[in-house]
This record gives C-alpha cells, structure tokens and sequence, in this order.
C-alpha cells in the first residue's frame, strides 16, 4: 500500500491526470445518460449533449496519454543515475539518455588534475564512450607514507579521474580517499592498497588500471598516457633548468623569470596500452584545461600522442583556462597558451579553442589578484588556422573560480553536432540524440538561472522577501506597514488600559488628578 500511495505524492505529478480523466469520464458519462433518457429531440440540445461528450472523451484521452508520459518519466528518472535536477526532468530526454550513453560520440580528453575530471564529470551525462588519458609524474614531489610503505605508482591523477567518472561520486570519493587510522593499516591509504592488489592480480599494471574500470563500474575509462617513469624537466628563459615539478612555479616566481620549453627526461616515454588506438578512434579529442607545463604538454611530448593526434579525423579543441597559474602562466593570454602548445607540438593538434566570456565578479579576481593570479587575457591574435568559441563557462564554487562541468560539456556536444550537421548528418541517430538532450539540458540549465536570480534578490532584500510571502494577499503586501502600525497603537492602548486597572485608583483620586493637570497647564 505504501507503494501505492507514493504514485499519489505530490513529486509524482499523477494526480492532475487521474482528475481529468475522472472528469472526461463523468462528462462522457452524462451525455451517455442524457441520450438514453432522451424523450424529445431538438438540434440544440443534441447540440449539448455531443459538445459535453467530446469534452469528456478528450480529457480522457488527454488524461492518459499525460498519465502514461508521466509513468514514462518517473520510471525512467529512477534509473538513471546522472540526472542532476530531477525536478525540470522531460520524458524526451530521459528516454533518449538511455540510448545516447551507449551510442554516444567517442570522446578522449587529455590532461590531468581539476580541470580534466570537471571535463569529465560533464561529459559522462552524454556519453559512456569516455577516455580520460592522464599524466602519472611526481618526479621531485614529497612520497607520501602510504606509497612508500607500499611501493606504489603516483596514481592520484588517474584515482581522481575514476571518481570523476563515478555514478556516484561522493561514495567514491569517500573510499578511495579513506586512510585507515587503526590497527596494522593505519596511515595507509585504501586506493594504495586496492591497485598494489590489482596489479598482483593481474601481474600487469596496464591491465590493473583497465580491469578496474570495469570492476569500479565506472562511466568510460581512464588510461595513464605511459607506464615508464615520467619525469617533467623545464628550461627557463633565463637558462636554468629545474628537474623536479612540484618546484617548478617556485623556481620561476623566485628568479622572475619565464618557461622557455618543458621536455621528458628520459625523452623516449612508451605511451601505455590503449591510448594511442583510443586517439586514432575518436570523434572529438579534448585538450585541456589544466596546468599548462605540468599537466597538459606534457601528455603531448610522450612518444606517438601528438602524431596520433594530428592524424585523428576526430574534431581537436583546447579549453582554456579561466586563470593564470603564479610560476607558469602569468600574464599569459589564449593565444600565448596556443602557442606554447604548438611550440612544443607543432601545429594540427587544435582545431577549436574554446575559451570563457571573463564575466566574472571583480571582488573574486581581486582575491585572486593577491595570490599572483589574473584573468587569462582574451587575446586571440596572430593564431591562424583555428576556431575560437567564446562561451560561458564559469561558475563560483567554495570560493574559488572553476569550470563549470555542464557549461563546459554542453559546449563540447554543441560542437560535435555542429560538426554532424556540416556532414549532412542530421539523420544520423547519434545527431538526432545529442541534439535532443542538448536542447533539454539547456532548458533545465535556463530554468536553473532563473531560480538563482530570484534566490540572488531574496538574498539581497530578505525583509522585502518576508513580506512578499506566498499565501499573502495584493492588499496585505501593498498595505502590510500601516495595519502594523495600526497594530502596534491598539497594543499601545491596551498596555494603558491595563496600567489603570493595576493601579486601581478611586474616582477622586482621578479627579483630583485632573485639576492638577489643569493648574499645571494655567501656569505654563
């Protein structure tokens, strides 16, 4: 029974079509019986009577289909994990989401750290067809316990890839981050210890990683750009050469001084089983954003990546940053970023760059100014052969400026259906798919938008939010501080009255009172 009545909740939206389709069945029902018990014709009230007929037969069919639109939705939304706002949900979409994951478009996305699993965890509402290569080097950086206790690979880039990728991502989160704090295993840390044993298992580090997305059930895959060991060296311009990465904006920030090139040491890395046919077979590869020098060239100097790229019919874009990085990027604008990549790379890697409108509010940059960190400049000069898309891809989250993953996402799938529709795809399923939850997704993100400004003007003025209640009516708000007013002199009066009856005072104590206030009077 308790079954039963959730389908009557107000968050199941049945109710509506169970009433009008009660409603078409008792006017369908009337006219039945106004017929049978019919004695005298007349065209008027015939007339009537398959008027209130109709009525009640298309509320009754428009009940159902309503009826059956809902069940749809509400059956649909419950096993699918991914939708953020379940509330603005369409059976459009949620039909189509089931299909689109499977028959999605291939997408590999290149980098390492926040800004690669803010790509990542957009994407994954598209498509399952999802490759995350990524950078493995801590050359220079500070072993933690656990790894050395164990003897493990860096593997935070590639763990913070599979909870990006995760259908639920906060249990995720919780238990590959989990160190334990009791007993023999205190001090290590629990994703330490699941790739050591994968990898005994599996007697291979590649095929651990691999099996894991599996094992994980984990949307996609996530695949380390080489499995030698990685070490990331950079060249100043003023010739200095730092060997170890965690130094790096350091050494360059103290010596006020800039990057001159970033290279691999040794320089023949092996890229790792898996990426470069993953590359090869893409429809759309994904470079960036993240730490220009640490992060994203670097997965292009690994022997083979930047070929198969260049060779890929797939489409190429780059994300920007939002920010300069202090020691790596200052005062860098996009088309500084391009050219370092092309520098190191040469030119065909990116086809589109897409970059975001800089609205952001001056009081967050301001903070950002005093950690030695401005607005990447928008200037896109001197870059020929490439596309730029300016969109809005920012949002505000703990305080910090980020990349929002839907923003960022629906630009992607934006671009891969312009790109199906240049071929003359717009018949093609896949095309017809994209484009339908693009369209949705950008419904739920406008209606989204609209609920933050009013919350934003509720924030603003929460005392004339209290008075704009729902239930109250024109009358009460327009008018609310004057019945206050009148309120509070009726309180006033009362206060008054009941100081008399306190006091208790005979009529001639009143009256003798009151001369002594006429006197006073005559004497002023």
């Amino acid at each position: 029974m308790k079954g039963f009545f959730k389908w009557l909740n107000n968050n199941s939206k049945m109710k509506r079509w169970m009433l009008l389709i009660v409603v078409g069945i008792i006017l369908a029902c009337y006219g039945i019986a106004e017929i049978l018990v019919l004695k005298e014709m007349s065209f008027t009230l015939v007339g009537k009577i398959i008027v209130v007929f109709v009525i009640g037969f298309l509320a009754i069919v428009i009940g159902l289909i309503g009826l059956n639109k809902r069940t749809l939705e509400v059956l649909v939304e419950s096993t699918d994990k991914r939708m953020d706002d379940k509330k603005n949900v369409n059976v459009k979409s949620l039909i189509f989401n089931k299909t689109v994951y499977d028959q999605g478009p291939n997408i590999v996305v290149i980098g390492g750290g926040t800004g690669l699993n803010t790509v990542l965890t957009g994407l994954k509402k598209y498509t399952n067809n999802l490759t995350a290569i990524v950078t493995i080097s801590d050359y220079g950086e500070e072993i933690s316990n656990s790894r050395k206790e164990l003897g493990t690979m860096p593997l935070d880039d590639i763990k913070d890839s599979m909870i990006a990728l995760a259908n639920e991502e906060n249990d995720m989160d919780k238990l590959l981050n989990y160190n334990f704090k009791t007993g023999r295993l205190r001090g290590l840390s629990f994703s330490d210890i699941y790739f050591l044993a994968m990898k005994e298992v599996n007697r291979d580090f590649a095929k651990s990683i691999m099996n894991s997305n599996h094992i994980l059930s984990i949307t996609g895959k996530v695949l380390p750009v080489t499995l030698d060991q990685m070490n990331i060296t950079a060249e100043l311009a003023n010739g200095y050469t730092i060997t170890e990465k965690s130094r790096i904006p350091e050494v360059v920030y103290d010596k006020v001084t800039k990057i001159n090139r970033i290279y691999l040491n040794p320089s023949n890395c092996r890229p790792a089983p898996g990426v470069i046919e993953a590359i090869k077979n893409a429809d759309c590869i994904i470079i960036g954003p993240g730490s220009l020098y640490t992060n994203v060239i670097p997965n292009l100097l690994v022997n083979g990546v930047t070929k198969a790229i260049k060779e890929s019919a797939g489409i190429k874009v780059y994300i920007s940053n939002i920010m300069t990085e202090p020691g790596q990027t200052d005062n860098y604008s996009i088309s500084d970023h391009i050219n370092a990549i092309e520098e190191h790379c040469g030119k065909g890697v990116i086809d589109y760059c897409i970059y975001d409108t800089g609205e952001i509010v001056p009081e967050m940059i301001k903070r950002y100014n005093i950690e030695g960190q401005d607005l990447v400049e928008q200037s896109t000069q001197n870059i020929k052969g490439i596309r730029f898309l300016q969109r809005d891809l920012a949002m505000v989250t703990d305080g910090f400026i980020r990349h929002d993953p839907s923003l960022v996402a629906s630009s992607i799938i934006e671009l891969i259906c312009d790109d199906l529709k240049y071929q003359d795809k717009q018949n093609d399923p896949q095309y017809m798919m994209l484009n339908n939850k693009l369209r949705e997704d950008k419904r739920i993100q406008k209606i989204q938008k609209e609920m933050k400004k009013k919350e934003m003007k509720i924030s603003k003025n929460p005392e004339k939010a209290k008075k704009l209640k729902k239930g109250k009516s024109k009358f009460s708000n327009k008018y609310s501080e004057r019945i206050a007013s009148i309120r509070e002199a009726d309180e006033r009066t009362k206060r008054k009255m009941a100081n008399r009856k306190k006091e208790k005072k005979t009529p001639q104590q009143l009256r003798n009172e009151m001369l002594e206030q006429l006197k006073n009077s005559k004497l002023k």
